[in-house]
């Protein structure tokens, strides 16, 4: 009977336990569910319809993405990367107490990390890379102690590395490049004992590399690029044994690289010290590392001989560029055929050194070069035979040395040759007419040699050409026809200081997207031809020192992008045409020296003495009383007024004639170009809804070649492109299908732009979405080509010409008033000016774009929003779509606190690029951090400091070429821009001005300029 009870307890005490046990598992699985819909919850975007498959029809369990455990059915893994998805990460997150792997990578969730994540004591892979995160990493993310992985990298965290990470002790991988870190790399980083891979790349990280990441014996990928590290590297990262990717350019770091590198990192694959202060020599051991595959160390201050390399057989990528390598001796260059064995050689960058001796033959064996610079060394000899051989060449360039000889002829043989720079040696001989089969060919610069004979026609084929270069040789004969009718011509052609003679061919016309032609100091002769006046995209016209004849022809009035125009040392005849006074963007005209008669205009580019040159003309009159030439006395005769009046009409006639005639010529060849053209191609120009083919764009960017670049961005890279059925150009925007933003922008961009239409937005061509000839997805947006790029490029020069007939590009007071009121009035049209009020959201100089005539066009509508047309209950400024993306810096402050996004948001935007054109100051520069930023130090100079804060160009500007009446308006005009930019930048949307005033307000000040 004792038994009996026994059992009977035992059994109801299991029955009670099990239902226990059911009990927290059902309760657990409801939280878990719970959970999940609340993440749901805080995606507003969703492209792909993922979470419309969340639902109760099926168990939690099976919905994608979402993993269980076999046993309790809890969720171990939520796997959501790469759907495009736009929110941000719910706190409920912190429910899900079995995840052991999160991946949220590739989409585009924005907000702060929620600090709830340091509740999954479980976890041990957490990815959220490539998304929009802000704050700082929360520092309780200590609480997943189990954590191996930690990919935080390409999003927007600001801050220090927390110190808390050292409570992760089994942490191996740790990436966070690509953010806004600031502080530096913390000594404390050096406990994290299991680390293997520490990628910190791209942050605002300063100080030294602590010693302590010395003690990481298992550490072998170590990436700290880009950053703003200075002093040597420690002696304790050299114990680290298992290195393979040494990574840390664009630092400050100095000090050697140590003799025993390849000893003591035998497993090197990449070493990367570029873009440092390093001295030194390169170790003779590094040929010990028989792994590595990629040896990259320019811009440095490294010296002395490069040692034999022979054990490198799988090295791929070697850039020693920028240095003070070699002594200009004969053996400089033997390392190249220690290196032959290294049979997949692609890169080789020695350039901008002190190499001397001969080039070893050796380097024919490198069949599979891409890319070859031995520019501005000291090497002597001949271009080795063989050359030839290395038919996988896209990149040549050997220009800057002591070469001679002939051009071989075998150089035709590269038919893959995008670039070729031979400048600046001692080669003769012949053009060799077999340059003509390099039809690939966008850069072809032999200038600075001792070069003779003709211009082969043959270079006509070379229909790819951006930039062509034969000055300062002895080149003689004409300039051949086919050579000036590459309509790819874009960037210059120089011709100057030859020996060239006849007439410029009529054909010149068909450059019209030239931007710098120079023939100057030949023997050219007969009248300059009317079809020069459809270059329409001429910036710079060097003519001077030739025989030219006849009158400035009156076709050249189209050329009203001239910055620069040489028609000096001639025997040029009739008047100077008043047209010139209308280029407002002319700087330096040149007409001194010729036969010109008649009044010199007084207006435009003629007020400025020193920017305009008349001399040795003496038949000239008038003009300023700088040029001291003599009163005009048109009164002396009826005849001679009769004869005058004659010459005037007579002139202005035979101009008119030529220009006729040339248009017509003109129109008759590019009519011809486009009868053979199927029709639905030449539609595509006008509809932006009929599509482009993938063939056609792979043809208008020649392979979207790196010469063809204009730019990259954020959801892809501009290319400059030339439709084949009416040579017109464009710029193509190939969307990086990788981002996961990328396909939203796409649509975004089509819809605004098929929807709107104003002089100051960018024009949408066309489009295509399609499939690349791997069987890619591949969508692309073609839009009319800016000659002039954008804003950025112009108010941040990169090259600055040493030439002493050319000065660096700037933007004038006026132009930049001008181009800030065409982007108030884009916004305005935007805003107010459409059915559906439109919300920008990524407004910044980068993208405004300027055409010939300077005038500002906005573009990239990535970002853009749509919004139902404004009601009294529905204002446009309010909108329920959160975590928009713009750029650091200018982006509105409560879109940080997670406010909703408005036109008040662009109106900040727009506030921050005006006080950025006149101050010259970025937003993100380094001056600005903390709670001081451009809006309160412009708004802290008002009104009695404003020029103290102005770009220097412009202050030069208003000291040299305003007069002292003008200067007190000027100084008035830029305070009230000052005050406008200030006022637009207000912390709080409600104190911000609206756009209509802004627009009149700029127009009025404008309308007081002198």
């Amino acid at each position: 009977m004792a038994i009996f009870l026994a059992g009977s307890k035992f059994c109801y005490l299991a029955t009670v336990l099990l239902l226990c046990f059911d009990f927290v598992v059902r309760a657990g699985n409801e939280t878990d569910q719970l959970a999940l819909l609340e993440i749901k919850a805080k995606i507003t975007n969703d492209p792909l319809g993922i979470f419309s498959f969340w639902n109760s029809s099926v168990h939690f369990c099976q919905w994608y993405g979402v993993a269980c455990s076999d046993r309790h059915q809890r969720v171990t893994e939520l796997n959501l990367n790469s759907l495009l998805l736009q929110g941000s990460i719910s706190p409920h997150l912190g429910n899900l107490s079995f995840l052991r792997v999160l991946k949220l990578q590739n989409n585009s969730l924005g907000h702060e990390i929620p600090k709830e994540i340091g509740r999954l004591r479980r976890l041990q892979y957490l990815y959220l890379s490539d998304n929009m995160l802000t704050g700082q990493i929360p520092a309780n993310i200590s609480g997943c102690s189990n954590l191996v992985v930690l990919n935080l990298g390409s999003n927007w965290l600001v801050g220090r590395i927390p110190e808390d990470l050292t409570s992760l002790p089994n942490l191996r991988i740790l990436i966070i490049e690509f953010n806004n870190l600031t502080g530096g790399i913390p000594p404390f980083l050096g406990n994290l004992s299991h680390l293997q891979v520490l990628l910190t790349t791209f942050n605002n990280l300063g100080g030294s590399i602590p010693h302590t990441l010395g003690l990481l014996n298992k550490l072998y990928f170590l990436s700290l690029g880009e950053n703003m590290l200075s002093a040597p590297v420690p002696p304790s990262i050299y114990n680290l044994s298992y290195m393979k990717v040494f990574y840390v350019p664009g630092n400050r770091l100095q000090g050697t690289i140590t003799s025993n590198l390849g000893d003591i990192f035998p497993n090197l694959v990449e070493f990367n010290i570029g873009d440092n202060q390093f001295t030194g020599s390169i170790p003779a051991s590094l040929s010990n590392a028989s792994k590595l595959e990629r040896l990259t160390i320019p811009a440095n201050g490294l010296t002395g001989s490069v040692p034999s390399l022979e054990k490198l057989h799988k090295l791929w990528w070697l850039s020693i560029s920028n240095n003070h390598l070699g002594n200009g001796r004969a053996d400089d260059l033997s390392f190249l055929s220690s290196v032959s064995n290294a049979t997949s050689l692609e890169l080789l960058a020695i350039h901008y050194n002190n190499f001397g001796g001969l080039l070893p033959a050796s380097i024919t064996n490198f069949t599979s070069l891409s890319i070859m610079t031995l520019n501005d060394n000291q090497i002597i000899g001949s271009i080795p035979t063989g050359l030839g051989n290395l038919v996988n060449l896209e990149m040549l360039r050997m220009g800057d040395n002591q070469l001679v000889g002939v051009i071989p002829e075998e150089i035709g043989k590269l038919q893959k040759l995008q670039k070729l720079d031979l400048r600046g040696n001692k080669l003769y001989g012949n053009i060799p007419p077999s340059l003509g089969n390099l039809t690939f060919l966008n850069y072809l610069h032999l200038h600075q040699n001792n070069l003779f004979g003709s211009i082969p026609p043959s270079l006509g084929k070379c229909q790819n050409l951006l930039s062509f270069a034969l000055n300062q040789n002895n080149l003689s004969g004409t300039i051949p026809r086919e050579i000036v009718s590459i309509p790819s011509l874009a960037i210059y052609m120089d011709l100057s200081q030859n020996y060239l003679t006849g007439s410029l061919p009529k054909e010149m016309g068909l450059l019209m997207n030239l931007g710098r032609l120079d023939i100057s100091d030949n023997m050219l002769s007969g009248e300059i031809p009317s079809s020069l006046g459809s270059c329409t995209s001429l910036e710079y016209l060097y003519m001077s020192g030739n025989l030219f004849q006849g009158a400035i022809p009156m076709s050249l009035r189209s050329l009203n992008r001239i910055q620069v125009l040489d028609f000096s040392h001639n025997n040029l005849t009739g008047i100077i045409p008043e047209f010139f006074e209308g280029f407002r963007l002319l700087w330096r005209l040149n007409l001194s020296f010729n036969d010109l008669e008649g009044m010199v205009p007084k207006e435009g580019v003629f007020k400025n003495a020193s920017a305009t040159s008349v001399a040795g003309n003496s038949k000239l009159c008038g003009g300023i009383a700088e040029f001291k030439l003599p009163q005009c006395n048109f009164k002396k005769t009826k005849k001679g007024r009769m004869i005058l009046s004659m010459k005037l009409i007579i002139a202005a006639a035979s101009g008119a004639l030529c220009a006729a005639i040339a248009l017509f010529s003109l129109f008759l060849v590019l009519d011809k170009r486009k009868r053979v053209e199927p029709t639905s191609s030449s539609r595509s120009s006008e509809d932006p809804q009929i599509l482009m083919s993938y063939q056609t764009l792979l043809t208008a960017t020649d392979g979207f070649s790196s010469s063809n670049l204009l730019g990259v961005g954020g959801f892809g890279n501009v290319y400059k492109g030339i439709l084949d059925r009416d040579g017109k150009v464009v710029a193509v925007k190939v969307l990086n299908l990788l981002n996961p933003g990328a396909t939203k922008s796409f649509k975004a961009e089509c819809k605004v732009l098929y929807n709107v239409k104003h002089r100051n937005l960018v024009k949408l061509v066309t489009a295509c979405s399609s499939i690349d000839h791997q069987g890619n997805d591949f969508k692309a947006l073609v839009y009319e080509f800016m000659v002039n790029g954008n804003l950025d490029d112009w108010l941040y020069p990169m090259f600055i010409t040493n030439e002493a007939h050319e000065s660096p590009r700037s933007l004038k007071f006026l132009q930049r008033l001008s181009i800030a009121i065409d982007v108030a009035n884009a916004l305005e049209y935007l805003h107010h000016g459409h059915g559906s009020p439109i919300i920008h959201c990524d407004l910044k100089p980068s993208n405004v774009l300027l055409d010939g005539e300077m005038v500002g066009h906005v573009g990239d509508f990535g970002l853009a929003r749509f919004f139902p047309e404004a009601t009294d209950n529905y204002p446009t400024d309010q909108s329920s779509t959160i975590g928009v993306r713009g750029s650091i810096g200018y982006i509105a402050p409560e879109y940080g606190l997670g406010n909703e996004v408005s036109a008040s948001g662009d109106i900040y935007s727009y506030g921050i690029l005006l006080l950025e054109m006149f101050t010259g100051k970025r937003p993100t520069e380094e001056m600005f951090n903390g709670g001081f930023h451009l809006q309160n130090y412009t708004e802290a100079a008002l009104p009695d400091k404003a020029e103290k804060i102005l770009d220097p160009s412009l202050l030069q500007e208003m000291k040299e070429e305003t007069s002292s009446n003008d200067l007190h308006v000027v100084q008035e005009c830029l305070i009230l821009i000052l005050e406008i930019g200030v006022a637009c930048s207000a912390e709080l949307p409600s104190e911000r001005m609206s756009i209509s005033d802004v627009t009149a307000k700029l127009q009025a000040i404008k309308g007081k300029l002198p």
